[in-house]
């Protein structure tokens, strides 16, 4: 059985030598022919040049000349040019020519279409060459595997014969390139590449086997063989091209899982990744065949990845990986210890036209890096207090790489997003998952009352700090992009806290005041860096705002932390009028956004949180308070800003204060009647009109909101409905299950006639929406005329049921109580006189409309005279019906006449008359 296996071993061998045998035998038979058929050639020319006349190109020619052309066009292995040129031509090129291909392919897209579709052309037509190199790298790793299953040689043999292998499949291949050559049009082409590329593979499972299945050399000395084999590599792959590349990289990052083996601490072998990772950039850094770079990331990403989950125990050093990766694909692709990327930055061509710039190729690469990296670094679990302050260092590492080692380099403005956002999101998962440096400072005062204040909380803030200041720096540098690093560090410091807040809650360990220091701490520095931006900026104020902006914002975050709820919303309402102080002091128009965000938190915390709700229970004087100086800081905010241009800002507050002061008009109303009945908000009609006309007025705010149009409509559209119905929901149910005319048993009518709870139950509504619509000149026609039809029908629902309770009293509205004939007669005269009401303003205004609402009510008065009062009165009452009906009916005719007189052109009388 084993010289069987000896025999396939030796077949398995024999295949690849025999293909390269045949391979290179016809590459002489090929060379001979072809300076045959030039001979031929030349004889051919010399007869043409002999010729009187020359004849045009025959069929034959022609398909000779294509053919030729076909050949002539680089495979997809080639360095890509602008004229097409394969790599082992472009090398022998003048530096100048080597410069401005570069330039070019720094532009490219390496996964398009027509590339692929060349790749898999050369596969279909070459796959054998692949197969070839396959074969010969397993075949060397198999010959250190078969000693060990037999024991035909010592350790040290085995890798020593592994060693000699591989470097004689090197040596192969450079006698192949140098007698035959590697080029498109020599019968050996990818031949060196397969042998180089092999014995590449090869050496690199030697040292493997070394250190990982016999253990003769360190893991120093391991590397150290390693970085030999890299740099050979390197240098073998500036002459051959990028099969040698492709080949090596895939085999280097496979074979320490063919080689086997296994290790108390493979921790070393991320270093191993590391050295190849530096081989495929540093090869294509000079050749810029793109691919490889990419082939080199995916591998390095993939095989770490693989192995961290084999080694959970290695993640410390997974990490230090993926970020130390990040920073050598953003320095070897150009070169240059100090990163110089120019061009469009990533994120720049979010908007990019058809047919616009790309970004150059190292800053794509970079970009995918950076991006991996740190996505990688932000969903790692930290198992303890030192993995997760590993993470913190190296999100820190990456960002002051990018602050400042790579300040020169404009393309990678953008990549700080990445881990700055990750840094806020590790801190914000880590607390809200119960990790344990969380663990450990929520427990700090739990056993001990005496422990040592956790300082935990405080670098995190400071490091947020920092991270603020150093993004300031870069704005103070300024360049075009100046105002949007001043708008990360006016961000940075407060997202970070707010995080902390969210997923940690240090104001239960370390206590509220402790807490707000650190958040005033941080206005300060806004404070001193708008100070700084003022100084510089001149009348430009745009950094100055944004940091004043911060400022405010860490001030409110403070307020937030010490202050109960009424004493928050009252400091909310001051920030506000604070900015549009600052605003009409210094001219500081980014500030709307503040007074934006203030009136909606505002508004949130006086309707939904703590909200209505609150606003019922609280002392009177507090609830006062709280909404009366949201009023008058509304109103304040809108006088200061008045003058200036700020049609947002000062929309908002005119909305907010009007919809603010009738809720506080309501809520005040609902309090003192509450005082006064069993009833209350939710269980009488005048609560339940008191809550609609709260609701309508947010509504009605939102409708004001209207016009200052853009894509946040959509919001108002929304908030606007939800608001209306559920003011309409309270009127339905005032309307319906608090009726007293339809139930006997509800909270009884308070009041004198017509100034009692119905007024507050539906005429109050009314004349909110009617109001609401005559002053919001910019609403929708149609919700307009809706809403006059909503509050005329509210109207005069309540003047019927406040002409019953004038006859009948609180006792008497229920209908089964039945009409006295003094109420039916009340309501005869009431429509007469709204009838005649409403004709006259039609022909004083002209207005047809108005014309037939006069004509529809004095005809219900008509019909309800001859169809009820007629049999419903009796005596004197059914006479002085009928005479008010025909007197009133004789009365509008005269005016109309009298109406269209006046109002009609007349002709001029003589006047000799």
């Amino acid at each position: 059985m084993e010289s069987l296996l000896v025999l396939i071993g030796l077949i398995v061998l024999a295949i690849p030598i025999s293909i390269i045998v045949l391979l290179v035998g016809q590459s002489r038979l090929r060379k001979r022919v072809e300076q045959l058929e030039h001979q031929l050639t030349e004889m051919s020319m010399g007869a043409i040049e002999r010729a009187p006349t020359t004849s045009p190109m025959s069929a034959a020619e022609q398909e000779l000349s294509e053919e030729e052309k076909e050949q002539s066009k680089p495979a997809p292995w080639s360095a890509p040019t602008a004229e097409g040129m394969p790599a082992a031509v472009e090398s022998e090129q003048t530096d100048t020519s080597v410069v401005e291909a570069e330039e070019e392919d720094s532009g490219a897209i390496v996964f398009r279409g027509d590339r692929i579709a060349a790749l898999g052309a050369w596969l279909r037509e070459n796959w054998f060459y692949a197969v070839s190199a396959l074969s010969l790298a397993l075949a060397g790793i198999f010959l250190v595997q078969y000693g060990v299953e037999n024991g035909l040689l010592p350790p040290t043999a085995r890798v020593l014969a592994a060693l000699a292998f591989g470097a004689a499949l090197i040596v192969a291949g450079e006698v192949v390139r140098r007698r035959f050559g590697d080029d498109e049009d020599s019968a050996t082409a990818y031949l060196p590449s397969v042998f180089s590329g092999a014995g590449l593979v090869t050496l690199f499972g030697g040292v493997l086997s070394a250190r990982q299945l016999y253990d003769l050399i360190g893991p120093e000395t391991a590397l150290f063989g390693m970085v030999v084999i890299a740099l050979t590599g390197l240098v073998l792959g500036w002459f051959h091209g990028p099969l040698l590349a492709a080949v090596g990289l895939i085999g280097a990052f496979a074979a320490p899982f063919m080689v086997g083996g296994s290790s108390n601490d493979p921790s070393w072998l991320y270093g191993y990744f590391f050295v190849i990772a530096v081989l495929g950039l540093g090869i294509d850094t000079v050749r810029r065949w793109a691919w490889i770079s990419v082939l080199t990331l995916v591998g390095s990403y993939a095989t770490a990845l693989l192995l961290v989950l084999s080694s959970p125990s290695t993640e410390p050093a997974y990490l230090t990986f993926a970020t130390v990766l990040a920073l050598i694909t953003i320095a070897i692709p150009v070169r240059r210890l100090i990163p110089d990327h120019s061009g469009l930055m990533v994120l720049e061509t979010i908007r990019r036209k058809k047919g616009g710039a790309w970004p150059e190729f190292p800053t794509r690469l970079a970009f995918g890096a950076v991006v991996a990296s740190s996505v990688i670094l932000s969903l790692h679990w930290a198992d303890s207090s030192s993995e997760f302050w590993l993470g913190i260092v190296l999100f820190v590492a990456l960002l002051f790489a990018l602050f400042i080692w790579a300040k020169d380099a404009r393309a990678l403005q953008d990549l700080v997003v990445f881990p700055a956002a990750g840094l806020v999101w590790s801190v914000f998962s880590h607390g809200m998952d119960g990790g344990s440096v969380e663990r450990a400072f929520a427990a700090t005062y739990a056993e001990t009352a005496e422990a040592d204040y956790p300082m935990v909380v405080t670098i995190l803030v400071a490091l947020g700090a920092v991270i603020t200041l150093l993004a300031a720096w870069r704005s103070f540098m300024g360049g075009r992009f100046a105002v949007v690093w001043a708008g990360g560090a006016a961000v940075f410091a407060p997202v970070m806290a707010i995080a902390l807040e969210i997923g940690w809650n240090p104001a239960q360990v370390i206590g509220a005041y402790p807490w707000a220091l650190h958040a005033i701490a941080l206005g300060a520095v806004m404070v001193v860096l708008a100070e700084r931006f003022a100084r510089i900026d001149g009348e430009y104020r745009m950094r100055t705002a944004l940091v004043t902006l911060s400022a405010l914002s860490c001030l409110t975050f403070a307020c937030v932390i010490v202050l109960s709820s009424a004493a928050l919303t009252v400091a909310l309402v001051v920030t506000v009028v604070i900015a549009a102080a600052l605003d009409r002091k210094f001219t500081l128009p980014p500030m709307s956004w503040f007074i934006w965000a203030g009136v909606f938190s505002i508004t949130v915390r006086l309707v939904l949180n703590p909200g209505l709700e609150w606003a019922d229970t609280a002392p009177l004087l507090e609830m006062t308070l709280v909404y009366g100086a949201a009023v008058i800081g509304f109103l304040i905010a809108w006088w200061l800003l008045r003058p200036l241009t700020r049609p947002v800002a000062v929309l908002l507050l005119e909305s907010a204060a009007w919809a603010t002061g009738g809720i506080l008009l309501s809520l005040l109303l609902m309090r003192w009647l509450e005082g006064f009945g069993e009833g209350g908000a939710q269980s009488s009609p005048w609560g339940l009109g008191l809550l609609a006309v709260i609701w309508l007025l947010l509504a009605y705010a939102q409708v004001q909101r209207f016009e200052l149009g853009g894509k946040l409509n959509y919001a108002r559209y929304l908030l606007a409905g939800f608001f209306a119905a559920h003011g309409v929901v309270r009127l339905a149910e005032a309307l319906i299950e608090q009726n007293p005319l339809l139930h006997l048993y509800v909270d009884p009518v308070l009041g004198p006639p017509i100034l009692n709870t119905l007024a507050v139950a539906y005429l109050l509504p009314a004349l909110v929406i009617g109001l609401s619509a005559w002053r919001i000149p910019s609403m929708p026609l149609r919700l307009k005329q809706i809403s006059y039809v909503a509050a005329g029908a509210l109207a005069a629902f309540w003047l019927g049921l406040a002409i019953r309770h004038f006859w009948q009293g609180a006792e008497g509205m229920y209908e089964g109580n039945g009409v006295t004939q003094p109420e039916l007669y009340t309501y005869t005269l009431t429509l007469l006189v709204i009838g005649a009401i409403l004709f006259y303003q039609s022909l004083a205004r002209q207005s047809d409309l108005m014309r037939k609402a006069g004509l529809v009510v004095i005809g219900l008065a008509v019909a309800k005279v001859f169809l009820i009062d007629i049999a419903g009165l009796g005596g004197l009452i059914r006479v002085f019906s009928l005479l008010a009906l025909g007197l009133a009916l004789a009365g509008l005719a005269w005016l109309n006449r009298w109406a269209k007189l006046r109002h009609s052109p007349q002709q001029a009388e003589p006047l000799d008359h």
